[in-house]
């Protein structure tokens, strides 16, 4: 195995793990089953909270783009593209908070976020681009 296939195996498992880490207490924080609200009455007759679905299915669709991403072997490019995929799911999330959120300080947080996270994702595309990775390469 050379060293650069070595390197990309081992960024790419890097990068799962902290991927993982970051997720992995949300999905524990989640119960098992939806508990029913009174005896009797089927969980399934509950209403998913407006949103709840569309956080979950984002959560998914990011970390399966940042797990199935193909390295570059340039530990820099690769930071960034798994960064502005992080940064872009956090903006989605925040956009959900603010279409569905009731929580004063909580639709406030979500419009810091959306602006922090734009700004980051504009000095990454920088990046990317002066180093030979437009972002239409790398969007998926």
């Amino acid at each position: 195995m050379t060293s650069s296939l070595k390197f990309s195996m081992l960024a790419r498992a890097a990068a799962f793990a902290a991927a993982s880490a970051l997720f992995l207490p949300l999905a524990q924080a989640q119960p098992a089953k939806p508990m029913s609200p009174m005896p009797g009455m089927a969980a399934s007759s509950m209403a998913m909270p407006a949103g709840a679905m569309d956080m979950k299915s984002m959560m998914k669709d990011m970390s399966d783009k940042m797990a199935s991403m193909t390295m570059s072997g340039n530990q820099d490019v690769d930071f960034a593209v798994m960064m502005r995929m992080h940064h872009q799911g956090a903006i989605d999330m925040a956009q959900v908070e603010l279409k569905n959120g009731k929580e004063p300080k909580m639709r406030k947080m979500a419009k810091e976020i959306v602006a922090a996270q734009k700004k980051e994702i504009a000095e990454i595309d920088k990046f990317l681009a002066s180093h030979g990775h437009p972002m239409d390469k790398t969007k998926k």
